[in-house]
């Protein structure tokens, strides 16, 4: 199946045709196991083909796979389509499995990768993609906003081959612009656009893109700064910036002209209000986001109330904290405002203090390093790069995010921040930061993952926000135990902690009892103390990306209350590293982490 050649929409189909109805025979042999962990794998090799960009982010585009690097995700109707018929006919063989056959380790394997089937086709019932992403573009989604950042910080150029494959995938760039522009046109006759400010945001960030002359846009100078390097330009000299160029003044910039023409038009006949509810079938919608966000059955009114009550208790702890610290005046929002702007807390406005920033994170991290050894057994220690949000992007950009590094070890695991403004980041708060992204938080989980030699390759590839997101919660909590806060810091702590609950609230609020983008965004900076502009990215990001912001403190109770049961039932048996080793068993959905956890603490028991 792993032809050059491939075809798209016929090899998808020819994948879907054939999958096997039924992959075990029924007596149980002892090759179950082995078996289903071919299939397993079969699928995801077979998926690759479906998704070159994930191949080359995995640094799985080589060898029989290179072509793959040489193409960008097909966002055609017929690529779509393909990809439908992959997930429908992969989630049957998957269920066809004889469980019966199969060991505990490969049911549990099963189980996961069947949830994740079905979730990735949990969009069809209303005719999207997604339940979490129902825009096909916004200031944080499209094609205009992933692959100009996809081009620059993954795909690499380190050969000639992979200078020529920048620019097909830069020439495909173009053809996705017009198949992301046609979904949205599509999309939009069903009343399933964006709101007007994300229109407006969009719209800023594709004339950024669009302002430069060819020769000085970002995606030829990423092509260039690279082809630049010494070692590169002497075995492979080339006009790669006037080719680049050529592609960018010909191909790229007409078809994000028509992509801007029809956002324009949108932007006149969009419905208004932010939530999903505004949409068609929006309540329903946001049901089911709301459910594959958690992987629990929590109704909307249920979160709101969790988060209403988090709030006021992280609240009563942080005004303790406040008080000692010498912050005894106003609400504890209006005292967190005021320790943001002390000048103490503050960066520089620089580009140096921008860099003594990403310094003082990459301290964090070292150090951190040096106490894990405290909680945790047979941990990963792979790089960790700390980079600052492209500028071409952070308008629309979260204030943070991970990359996770490529399973073949040529790319390293990236940690974003947006540096837009210094401001949004007092050095109090910058510690449970790190800690959620690097070390103990995504950084450290995804190393166990990746690691995890008995895993299938889906599941050393497979994230779960309630599941990552509450580990990176839980790392914050940890860190804390391991003394990684200064008093000051643990304010930061409870802050960032308080900032999740309010999310809970916030992300109800939005989509079920319909508030406004300005109403909960003066929420967030009454409750968490967060600096206006910081707070309205945070809800602007909440109202195109449902759902998804209720996955953290929702995960995060999950994982403490797994904890805490474990060690009531263990006693002196209970040890942190001991607990911590269910990272290496991957990613999968809180009802199963907990019945899980059950399984390990009984089997702990019963070794004596």
């Amino acid at each position: 199946m792993e032809r050059r050649d491939f075809l798209l929409g016929a090899g998808a189909a020819a994948l879907a045709a054939g999958l096997p109805a039924r992959v075990f025979a029924a007596d149980g042999s002892a090759s179950g196991d082995a078996a289903f962990a071919a299939l397993a794998d079969r699928l995801f090799y077979d998926n690759l083909l479906l998704t070159p960009n994930n191949a080359t982010s995995l640094g799985l585009d080589t060898g029989v796979r290179e072509g793959l690097r040489y193409r960008l995700d097909d966002r055609s109707e017929a690529g779509r389509a393909a990809t439908r018929a992959f997930d429908k006919a992969a989630l049957a063989a998957v269920r066809a499995v004889d469980v019966g056959t199969l060991g505990a380790a490969a049911r549990r394997h099963r189980d996961v990768i069947a949830y994740m089937f079905e979730q990735r086709q949990a969009g069809a019932a209303f005719g999207i993609e997604s339940v979490q992403q129902p825009y096909a573009i916004t200031q944080q989604q499209g094609i205009y906003f992933d692959i100009p950042d996809f081009l620059d910080s993954r795909h690499p150029v380190e050969t000639l081959t992979d200078a020529e494959a920048y620019l097909a995938r830069l020439k495909a760039f173009a053809f996705a612009l017009d198949e992301d522009t046609d979904e949205q046109r599509k999309q939009a006759a069903r009343g399933i656009v964006a709101p007007g400010w994300s229109l407006d945001l969009a719209l800023g960030q594709m004339a950024k893109l669009r302002a430069a002359a060819p020769e000085d846009s970002p995606l030829v100078k990423s092509l260039t700064r690279r082809t630049g390097n010494p070692k590169f330009a002497a075995n492979w000299a080339g006009d790669w910036g006037a080719r680049a160029a050529k592609i960018v003044k010909d191909d790229v910039y007409p078809t994000l002209d028509r992509q801007i023409a029809l956002v324009k038009a949108l932007r006149a006949k969009t419905p208004a209000g932010d939530g999903a509810w505004r949409m068609r079938g929006g309540d329903a919608i946001y049901a089911a986001a709301l459910r594959q966000a958690t992987t629990t059955t929590l109704t909307p009114e249920q979160v709101h109330k969790i988060g209403l009550e988090q709030v006021a208790d992280i609240t009563g702890k942080l005004d303790a904290i406040l008080k000692g610290a010498g912050y005894a005046t106003g609400s504890v929002g209006e005292r967190l405002t005021a320790l943001n702007h002390a000048p103490d807390q503050l960066y520089p406005d620089t580009d140096a203090g921008r860099a003594d920033l990403i310094a003082s994170l990459n301290g964090g991290i070292a150090a951190m390093a040096k106490k894990l050894p405290q909680a945790f057994a047979n941990y990963p220690s792979e790089p960790l790069e700390i980079r600052r949000v492209p500028v071409e992007i952070q308008d629309g950009a979260s204030n943070g995010y991970y990359y996770s590094a490529s399973l073949d070890g040529s790319r390293p695991a990236i940690y974003w921040i947006n540096l837009k403004s210094v401001r949004d980041w007092p050095r109090y708060s910058l510690p449970s930061l790190t800690y959620h992204e690097g070390i103990p938080g995504h950084h450290l989980q995804g190393g166990y993952t990746q690691k995890g030699g008995a895993l299938p390759m889906y599941l050393k590839d497979y994230f779960l926000s309630a599941h990552g997101e509450g580990w990176a919660l839980y790392a914050e909590q940890m860190a804390d135990e391991l003394g990684g806060y200064t008093a000051l810091e643990r304010a930061g702590y409870l802050q960032s902690f308080l900032f999740r609950a309010a999310r809970l609230v916030v992300d109800t609020g939005i989509h079920h009892y319909r508030w406004s983008r300005e109403k909960a965004t003066a929420y967030m900076v009454a409750t968490t103390g967060f600096a206006q502009a910081r707070s309205q990215r945070e809800v602007e990001r909440y109202c195109v990306l449902i759902g998804q912001a209720c996955s953290y403190k929702i995960g995060h109770t999950a994982w403490v209350a797994a904890r805490t049961k474990a060690q009531a039932a263990l006693g002196d048996k209970f040890s942190l590293p001991w607990f911590h080793g269910i990272l290496e068993e991957g990613t999968m959905p809180l009802f199963m982490l907990e019945k899980r956890i059950e399984e390990r603490t009984a089997e702990r028991l019963a070794a004596g």
